[in-house]
Order: C-alpha cells, then sequence, then structure tokens
C-alpha cells in the first residue's frame, strides 16, 4: 500500500491542473518551429547558394607569422560587406596560403543568407614581386594566374553556378587564370555526366575604378588557348584534314577571317611534293588552308603564320613506339595555335594583317606511303632525301615556308612539333626558338615574359646546317649525320627553304602534352601553348614604345 504525503498530494494536483496549459503551448511552439523550418527550406530552395568569390592575400611566404595583407578590393569587400570578419577569420585558421595555394571560408557575410556562399582567398607572395630576369618571367602576373585558376577549380568542385574575381593587381592575368583553370574538354561525354563549368565574372567594389578592358583582353587570350585545347584534344578519326577544314571556316568565318580551302590539285600545281608526299598513304586527301585578316590597310605588309597540320601521326612505314601512338592526334599543334592566334587578333581589333598557312595531311602506313630513300622536290626545286618517315613535320613545313614567300612578308613564324627530344632538353618549362634575327628573339621572349608561356633560344649555327645538306645524292636531308642535336637540325633543315627575310621557328613539341601538376591554370591533357606568347609578341609589334629594339 503507497502512501501520499499532503505535500506530494498537492504537488501532484497541481502538475494536473496544469497539464492543458502545457500542452496548449507545445502545441504553439511546434507549429511555429514547422513554419521557421519550411521558411528556411523555401529560401534555400529559392536562393540555393551557388555564388563564389576569389580574393587575394599578400604575404611572406617565408614566414609563417606574417599576419597578411588584403588587396585594396579584398580588404573593401572586408569592411563593407563582412565588417572585418573575413580577416579575423583568415587569420584564424592558419598561416597565410602561399602562391598557388587557396583558402576556403563559408559564411563570412552577417546576413543569414550570405550573397557568396564561400570566398576563396588565394596567396599572391609579397607585394613586391614582378620581373625576375633570372627566370625570365613577370612572377606577379604568374602568381595571380595560378592561384585565381586553383581557387576557381576549388569552387567549380563545388558545384558553384558563378564565380567572381577581383583583379588582384592586373585583370588581364586573373581572367587568364580563371578562364583557363575552369576549362575541361567534355564534349563527347554523356551531358548528365559532364561537369558542370561556373560562369566567370570580373568583381569590384563601390568607387573602384574597374578594369574591364584588361579583363575582355585576358578573357579573349584564354579563350584562344582554349581552342587550341580543344581541337588538339579531338580524336584523329573526327578530326581529320577536312573535318578540321570545315571547323576552321566555322570558327573563324564568324570572327571576320577569310578562309581559303585549297584542296590537292591545287598543290600539285604550285609544285608542292615534300607536302604531299607525306599524306599519300592516307585515305584522307591533304588540304591546304590560307587564313587572312586584314587589320589595317591592304598595302601593309602581312605577319605570315605557318602551322604544321598533321592530324595523325602515326609515323609512316618508321612506325613510332605504342606508348607515342596516343597523343600524336595531337601533332596538329601547329595549326591549331595558328587558328587560334587568328580568331584572338580579329577579336581583339588589332591593327595588323595576318596570313595563316596550314598544310594538313595524315602521316599513316599504307599501300602508298612514302619510304626511307625516297628523293622529293620542294616548290623551290630543291632535293630532299627521306632518311626517315617519322621526321615528316619539316617537308609538310617546307612547302608551306617558300609559298610564304609570296607576300612579302614582315616576318615568317613557323609553329611546329618536331623533335620530341625537346622533352629531354626543356621538358614542360618552355617552347624552344630558333631565328635568323635578334629583333624577333627579343620580342618573342618580351612576350613570353608577360603571359608565362616561357621560351628559350637554341642556336642556328651553321655546323647543323652541313650536317642536313652531308648527303652527297640530294641538297638536303630531312634527318642529317651525325649524332644528337636532332631540334637544331630540324630547325637548319627549315631555313634552307627560307631564301631571305625574318624568320622564326618554334618547337612546341615538348609543350603539347602536360602532367597537369606545373601550371595550376592547365588540367592534364594537351596544353594549348604556345597561344598566348604569340598573341602576345604580335600585339607588341605594333605598339613601338614596348617592342624591343636591337641596339646599333
Amino acid at each position: 500500500m503507497f502512501r501520499f504525503s499532503r505535500n506530494a498530494m498537492s504537488r501532484a494536483c497541481s502538475l494536473v491542473i496544469r497539464r492543458p496549459e502545457v500542452i496548449r503551448h507545445r502545441r504553439h511552439a511546434s507549429q511555429a518551429i514547422n513554419q521557421m523550418l519550411q521558411l528556411q527550406q523555401m529560401e534555400i530552395c529559392a536562393d540555393p547558394p551557388s555564388r563564389g568569390l576569389v580574393v587575394g592575400v599578400y604575404a611572406d611566404e617565408e614566414d609563417k607569422n606574417d599576419a597578411g595583407i588584403l588587396t585594396p578590393t579584398g580588404w573593401r569587400y572586408n569592411v563593407q560587406k563582412t565588417h572585418g570578419r573575413l580577416l579575423e577569420v583568415l587569420r584564424m585558421s592558419g598561416p597565410m596560403p602561399k602562391r598557388g595555394e587557396t583558402r576556403l571560408l563559408f559564411a563570412v557575410e552577417p546576413e543569414r543568407v550570405p550573397y557568396y556562399s564561400a570566398v576563396a582567398v588565394i596567396g599572391l607572395g609579397k607585394e613586391c614581386l614582378g620581373y625576375n630576369p633570372y627566370e625570365v618571367l613577370d612572377e606577379q602576373k604568374e602568381a595571380i594566374r595560378r592561384s585565381v585558376a586553383d581557387a576557381c577549380r576549388i569552387l567549380a568542385e563545388l558545384d558553384t553556378d558563378r564565380i567572381e574575381v577581383e583583379n588582384c593587381g592586373h585583370a588581364e592575368s586573373a581572367a587568364e587564370g580563371a578562364a583557363l583553370g575552369i576549362w575541361i574538354y567534355q564534349e563527347l561525354r554523356d551531358p548528365k555526366r559532364r561537369v558542370s563549368v561556373p560562369s566567370i565574372d570580373l568583381f569590384a567594389t563601390k568607387d573602384e575604378i574597374c578594369d574591364i578592358e584588361g579583363w575582355r583582353i585576358g578573357l579573349q587570350k584564354a579563350a584562344a588557348q582554349n581552342l587550341t585545347r580543344q581541337l588538339q584534344e579531338m580524336p584523329s578519326n573526327l578530326l581529320t584534314p577536312t573535318a578540321f577544314a570545315q571547323n576552321v571556316v566555322e570558327v573563324l568565318c564568324k570572327s571576320g577571317v577569310n578562309v581559303e580551302v585549297k584542296v590537292e590539285g591545287w598543290a600539285e600545281s604550285q609544285s608542292m611534293h615534300a607536302f604531299l608526299a607525306v599524306g599519300k598513304a592516307s585515305c584522307e586527301p591533304p588540304i591546304f588552308l590560307e587564313l587572312s585578316y586584314y587589320g589595317t590597310c591592304a598595302e601593309e605588309r602581312p605577319i605570315v603564320l605557318v602551322g604544321q597540320g598533321v592530324t595523325y601521326d602515326a609515323g609512316g612505314l618508321c612506325l613510332k613506339e605504342k606508348q607515342e601512338l596516343f597523343h600524336m592526334r595531337g601533332d596538329m599543334t601547329g595549326a591549331a595555335v595558328v587558328v587560334a592566334t587568328c580568331r584572338a587578333v580579329a577579336g581583339l581589333r588589332l591593327p595588323v594583317n595576318i596570313r595563316g598557312l596550314i598544310p594538313l595531311c595524315e602521316n599513316v602506313i599504307g599501300c602508298n606511303s612514302f619510304r626511307p630513300g625516297d628523293m622529293v622536290k620542294s616548290m623551290n626545286g630543291k632535293t630532299i632525301e627521306v632518311q626517315c618517315t617519322d621526321h615528316e613535320d619539316v617537308l609538310v613545313l617546307a612547302d608551306a615556308l617558300l609559298y610564304g614567300q609570296n607576300f612579302c612578308p614582315k616576318c615568317i613564324i613557323d609553329i611546329g612539333t618536331c623533335s620530341g627530344y625537346m622533352r629531354q632538353a626543356l621538358d614542360e618549362a618552355a617552347c624552344g626558338v630558333f631565328t635568323n634575327s635578334e629583333i624577333l628573339w627579343q620580342q618573342i621572349k618580351h612576350a613570353s615574359m608577360h603571359t608565362g608561356d616561357r621560351v628559350w633560344r637554341f642556336p642556328l649555327w651553321n655546323y647543323y646546317s652541313k650536317a642536313v645538306r652531308a648527303g652527297g645524292r640530294s641538297d638536303v636531308q630531312n634527318y642529317g649525320i651525325g649524332r644528337g642535336g636532332r631540334p637544331c637540325k630540324a630547325a637548319a633543315f627549315l631555313r634552307e627553304f627560307v631564301p631571305c627575310g625574318q624568320w622564326m621557328h618554334i618547337d612546341a613539341t615538348n609543350v603539347m602534352i602536360t602532367r597537369g601538376d606545373e601550371f595550376e591554370y592547365l588540367r592534364q591533357g594537351m596544353a594549348g601553348r604556345p597561344t598566348r606568347t604569340l598573341i602576345e609578341f604580335i600585339a607588341q609589334s605594333i605598339c613601338k614604345d614596348t617592342a624591343p629594339k636591337l641596339n646599333k
């Protein structure tokens, strides 16, 4: 039998009496909570957190205790939008990010639903970075490209729909890094499985001078390099010489560049026997493209660009090794660079005349393949002995160089992938340059310093010319005698077909593909180099104030 005290009974009675009131409070609270949760769900669904912002911070990379200094634009955002919280959280998160590194911060704005769901703070190194004569590089601009690209790729992985990037001190470099970093080749993938690519725009605060022109130029250059990468990545069974010509017509005719498609019969009438010999074995007929852009008066002498257009290079009868064959769809790198450069020059409306020459063919094995020991004649009547069918690159370029003399050019620049030994010499660091003009070398070096896509000069001595002329059966040989020096011999061979004038040969074999770990703004695969450097070279050659001059 249970006994209850008087106090216990009174407490029980009071609890029983107040029970309906408690139930009413609970019902009211649950309704309010449900309404609040529904409102939050509605807000989240109506305005998803899909915007990102990229701002920069300067800091000494060697000093872990450096508190860091935000860029002027980043400081205004820190004060006006976050009331100082951005810098406070950044300093609490650890040491300042280094060059090429990104620190992600979430919900730094005091609003309940922040405008930028994620803010990426990128490391820019010291404020005093600039031109480094030992690296032949503007380190500040390269730091901006690398860091902005890294931040944009990280934000893109979060399914960010829109990324706004501050200028970080140079809007052109920021635009290049952002546009190059988020690009990915996925045209052949199922649309449902494609990686989302966010839109990018320039961020600026109120009362700030916005360098929209520099941003536009950077986007044009990056779009040109991405076009080169797209053409390089396309499989060779889809991008045959005929398909390449069709793509060029579609791309360039919209940009105001004239495209003339010349067929095999025209090449025979021009006595381009060296070029035609390479494409004999393929079922795809060779094609010669002639691009024309007139940015100034028609009487002005043009710059002639020659791009090697071997859409697939199996090596012919001298077959390449298995591991090399996979990447040989990119043996038309020179042609892709010329196409992209012409589109960028037209888009930027540069006051210069350009003539682009692109010989297109395939070098494969067939019953009609050209063979080691064959003799072919070029346009100028010189006899060429074919020592190795795997070194067809110079044969394709030789006739195009001779044809370019018909336009009385200011200079002739050819871009090709002529020697795999460039990889042993320079790896991915720079393109190889061979030229008979000190002025052209200074201009291209000056341009590469700004773009970060560097070049390095190789010798063009008579030693190598003698090596390709040594055969007694012909005027020149496509390989030459002796061991080593293959890139220099290829350039010396091409020099035999440039009778006069300023000429420069760019060997892009070693920068055709990238591992994806050297430059944050280039994913693994085809690199699209040296497109931006060539565009910058043309732009600076127009400006008399910036173009280097040869001392008297």
